[in-house]
């Protein structure tokens, strides 16, 4: 599988992992919610800076850490534990300061010619997909979570 991976343009996260300060990813929720065990090593990650409909970078997943019912201060500790990798603003810590937390290491960063995002009604951050081809302008498929469920 191949992974969509938004970046939130606010905190510039993707000019971090450009710049090579952020080497992780961080998705939470009160559940698990996509991706959480859903990201094995050696998968293809896009990234898209949220709002431009543009895909611009790719980079290769190197381990995926899961993690449910965290204490509070088990959140607090996984977080500042993987700070270095993770590069995350105040802000940031806040937003993903929940139970359960999905960590994406990656390496092999490099950009790539943009290529223009089909986004179809209500996505998520992250789309769990089989090529890149399936949610790009012109080869786009109907997008519909199956790929995203858990095995």
């Amino acid at each position: 599988m191949v992974h969509l991976v938004y970046c939130d343009d606010k905190e510039e996260v993707l000019e971090k992992i450009l710049g090579g300060k952020k080497t992780m990813v961080v998705r939470g929720a009160a559940g698990k919610k996509i991706p959480h065990s859903r990201v094995f090593a050696s998968e293809t990650l896009y990234f898209m800076k949220k709002g431009t409909g543009q895909i611009t970078a790719t980079a290769t997943v190197k381990a995926a850490k899961n993690y449910v019912k965290l204490s509070e201060e088990e959140i607090t500790k996984v977080l500042e534990d993987n700070q270095k990798k993770l590069n995350l603003t105040d802000r940031q810590k806040e937003r993903w300061h929940k139970k359960c937390l999905c960590l994406v290491e990656f390496d092999h960063v490099r950009e790539i010619p943009p290529l223009a995002f089909d986004h179809q009604g209500n996505m998520d951050d992250w789309l769990i997909i089989e090529k890149i081809e399936d949610v790009v302008v012109g080869t786009s498929i109907k997008f519909d979570y199956e790929k995203s469920k858990f095995k």
